[in-house]
This record gives C-alpha cells, sequence and structure tokens, in this order.
C-alpha cells in the first residue's frame, strides 16, 4: 500500500510529535494550576481561622467557611452536588457514637453537679492540700478530679480556682500554680473514659478507649514521676503563708455533703475498671444521679429536664463561678466542631486535597519516625486550629497512613494534638483554663506533664528505630 504523496517515515514522526507536545504542555499546566488552586484553598482555610482568632469570633465560622470552600473546591474538580453531600455525610457518619456520647457526657455533668458529687470530690480532696507540697497537690487533685469528670474546663472551674484561691492565701507564686494545674487538668482530659478527646480518638482510630487508657498511663508514667518531682521540689521552695482555705462551708450552704453522694462517681469509676462499654457506664451513673438529685439535694422533678438540657445554674455567685456548666447544651459548640470537621474528611479523600502536605509527612516520616512526623503535624494544626478537638481531626487526618498500627497511632494521637494543643498561646484548649483560674498565660512555660509526655515519647520512639534498624542490618 503505497504511502500519502509527499510525506515519508521521518516527516510523519515529526509532525505527529508536533501535534502532541502541545498536550503534554498542556497537561504540565494543568498539573501546575491544580497545585496552585490545592495551596490557595488550604491557606484560604488557615485566613478564615486566623480571622476568627484576631476578632474573637467562634471557630464555628471559620469551619463553616472552609466546609463551602472544601465544596467549591470539590465541583472544581467536577464532582457533582449529589457526590458531594455523599461524602461531606460519609465524614460525618464516622463520628455519630461520639456524638451521642457528648450527650451522655453533658447530662451526666449537669446531675453530678445538682447531686453534689463534684462539690463533695471537692471538699474531701482539698483538705489533703498541705503548705509544703502545696504544688505538688495542687497538680495531683486536679489529675484526680479530670479523671473522674474527664473535662479539663470544668476541673479547672472547681478544683482549679480552689487551688489558685488557697495558692493566693499562701502567697505561692501564680505562675507556678497555673502550670501546675493545667498540667493536672489535661492528664485526665487526656486519659479518662469519659473524656470527649479520649473517645474522640478511639472513635477516629477505631480502636478500644480502655486499651488506649492502659497504654496511655504507661507512655505517661515516667513524665508523670517527673513532673511530680519537679512540683515537689518548687513547692517546697514556693509556700510562704500557712493559711488554707474552708471551701466546705461554701458549698455547704446550697449542698447536702455526704458519703452517698459520691455513688455516681465511684459507678463510674468501677464500671470502668471492669471495662464495661463507656456509654453504659455514663447512663448507670446517670441513673444514680438522678435519685440523689431529688431525695439527697430536694430538687425539684420539674426542674430535671432544664438541667439535663441547660447545666446547673446556682443562685449563689461564689458557687455560680466555681460549678455553674454542664447540660447538653453545654456539648453542642464541641459537637458542632465535631461534625464540621469530620465532614471534611469524605472531601479529602476523594478530592486528594491534602496529598501534598500527606507527601510531606511522608517524606519526614521516613528520615524520623513515624511518631516525630505526628508531633510536628499536630504543632502546625494546633497553632492553625486554635482548639484541641479541629487540631485531633486535623492531625488525624493528615497522619494516619504513617503508622498501621491504629492502637500506637491512637496513642501517638494523645501524646501530641491532645497535649500540645494547650500550650499554644492562642489556643483556647490552654487559654480558657488559665483564665477561668486567673493565672497568666505563662503558666504555659510550668505545665510541665504537657511537654514532658512529648519530649519522652520522641526519644524512646528513636530508641525504638534505632533498635529495628539495627536487627534489621546484616551482621
Amino acid at each position: 500500500m503505497s504511502g500519502t504523496p509527499g510525506f515519508t517515515p521521518i516527516k510523519n514522526c515529526a509532525i505527529l510529535c508536533a501535534a502532541i507536545s502541545p498536550l503534554y504542555l498542556k497537561s504540565d499546566e494543568k498539573q501546575e494550576i491544580e497545585k496552585m488552586m490545592e495551596l490557595f484553598t488550604l491557606l484560604l482555610f488557615c485566613v478564615f481561622l486566623l480571622i476568627c482568632l484576631l476578632f474573637d469570633l467562634s471557630i464555628l465560622y471559620a469551619l463553616a467557611a472552609g466546609l463551602v470552600l472544601f465544596l467549591l473546591y470539590g465541583k472544581r474538580k467536577g464532582y457533582s452536588r449529589r457526590e458531594l453531600m455523599q461524602m461531606t455525610l460519609s465524614g460525618v457518619m464516622t463520628v455519630k457514637n461520639i456524638l451521642i456520647t457528648f450527650v451522655l457526657i453533658g447530662m451526666l455533668t449537669a446531675l453530678w453537679r445538682e447531686a453534689g458529687t463534684i462539690p463533695a470530690i471537692v471538699c474531701y480532696t482539698a483538705k489533703l492540700i498541705r503548705p509544703s507540697v502545696f504544688l505538688l497537690m495542687a497538680f495531683l487533685l486536679n489529675c484526680l478530679l479530670s479523671i473522674l469528670t474527664g473535662t479539663a474546663f470544668g476541673t479547672a472551674a472547681t478544683m482549679g480556682v480552689i487551688c489558685t484561691t488557697i495558692a493566693a492565701a499562701m502567697q505561692v507564686e501564680p505562675l507556678l500554680v497555673g502550670g501546675a494545674v493545667l498540667s493536672g487538668v489535661f492528664f485526665g482530659d487526656r486519659c479518662s473514659p469519659v473524656s470527649t478527646s479520649a473517645l474522640l480518638v478511639s472513635e477516629l482510630t477505631g480502636t478500644n478507649i480502655f486499651r488506649n487508657i492502659k497504654n496511655m498511663l504507661r507512655t505517661a508514667l515516667v513524665p508523670f514521676i517527673a513532673a511530680c518531682t519537679v512540683y515537689g521540689l518548687a513547692g517546697a521552695f514556693s509556700v510562704r503563708s500557712e493559711a488554707t482555705v474552708d471551701i466546705e462551708s461554701i458549698f455547704g450552704r446550697v449542698f447536702a455533703l455526704n458519703w452517698v453522694v459520691l455513688l455516681p462517681a465511684l459507678v463510674i469509676l468501677a464500671l470502668s475498671l471492669m471495662q464495661i462499654n463507656v456509654k453504659i457506664a455514663m447512663t448507670a451513673s446517670i441513673l444514680v444521679s438522678i435519685p440523689i438529685c431529688l431525695f439527697v439535694q430536694d430538687t425539684p422533678v420539674g426542674e430535671l429536664p432544664s438541667l439535663l438540657l441547660t447545666g446547673f445554674r446556682a443562685s449563689d455567685p461564689e458557687i455560680a463561678a466555681m460549678l455553674n456548666g454542664g447540660g447538653i447544651q453545654s456539648m453542642l459548640r464541641v459537637a458542632a466542631i465535631v461534625c464540621l470537621s469530620s465532614s471534611y474528611s469524605g472531601i479529602f479523600q476523594k478530592t486528594g486535597l491534602l496529598l501534598p502536605a500527606k507527601q510531606m509527612i511522608s517524606r519526614l516520616s521516613a528520615r524520623t519516625n513515624p511518631y516525630t512526623a505526628t508531633l510536628a503535624t499536630s504543632i502546625v494544626a494546633g497553632m492553625i486550629a486554635c482548639n484541641q478537638t479541629l487540631a485531633i481531626m486535623l492531625t488525624d487526618q493528615l497522619c494516619s497512613q504513617e503508622e498501621r498500627d491504629k492502637t500506637r497511632f491512637s496513642i501517638f494521637l494523645e501524646d501530641t494534638a491532645v497535649l500540645v494543643s494547650p500550650l499554644i498561646p492562642w489556643s483556647i484548649a490552654g487559654a480558657v483554663p488559665l483564665a477561668t483560674i486567673g493565672a497568666p498565660s505563662s503558666s504555659v512555660i510550668f505545665a510541665c506533664f504537657l511537654y514532658f509526655v512529648p519530649v519522652w515519647r520522641l526519644i524512646t520512639e528513636a530508641i525504638r528505630k534505632r533498635r529495628e534498624c539495627e536487627k534489621s542490618t546484616p551482621i
């Protein structure tokens, strides 16, 4: 078969190359445009967060704007509205169980206040404070209450306020007290079975919360002992007065304080030790709290619905400053943050928006180890997110592929994002507890436990990787 007149095989090849080369150029240009779009989208989201921080606006505005932004990016990538809605809902469905748990936590914290459980715990434990070991006791008592209640903010508003009140009477430096309280409130916030952060990590990683708590206590042992040593030594040289504060007389004006009111806390503690499902344990504690409210504290039956919904409200201003809070309403904000943040995950996964960031993290992980990469990511996420919940979720979305063992990765999150967030001065995780107790923001310097854990984990993970390399290297 004869060829086309005037064309040789060489000419044909040259024309073909000339014809397809613009296609390659267009493909390269398209990739560059896509990268610029990804970068612009993420930077604009960071701008939204920064605006909310600078103008003291709720972070929910930034998260809602971020959702719209990411949906527009998905639309630009060619996905239909139906597909984008499915991506959004798939993300929210991953945290449906934690949303149910938030409702139970809200009811539980309100009932524990009304039943006198929290006031009784505070009164009985405050008696243990001794001037010579004040800072150490402030740390330990806030650890204890935060484990029982699972809330850093609630613990700071009760035990934290009491400790700073006693500290003022003893003329203890507020900087030191703030650090000890901040360390204590986040000790329990990290490893309590009723902690929102611990439950969130468990839900995101699909791991057992009680197994996680066991591992958290193991990784925190050395940092905990080190923190106790620091506070013990610092306290021995910081107390100038022997004065004390009569807490029992303050709470005694409103509550009947006896051993019965401790039952709701004992139920949670006992069922947790038995590793009963957290929702069942909280429900049992709620059921025990209700008759105590009715028959011990003489709460009218008609007030229970509003108590469960809006939380405890004391008429006494002094008690209100320490105890007001709880209720389902108190969990709406954190639930909204979790819903909006989780809605991103489906969009990120399908559109590949976070792929460049994940590749960067993978390179860091390969050069160091997965924990170091997770820690570095959590610091950046905490600085951008300005709150603990979003920092946890961003770190999970960016680093989950670096550690295949989900149980190990869950502890990575607990030892990074959960504890790093309160160390960032502009994050509400640390700013709110410190403002509540009236301590300066510089108190984070003395929140020893919060940075002893990440540093200790850096050391242990580096040693672990070195041993693994030695084992894999042939002799």
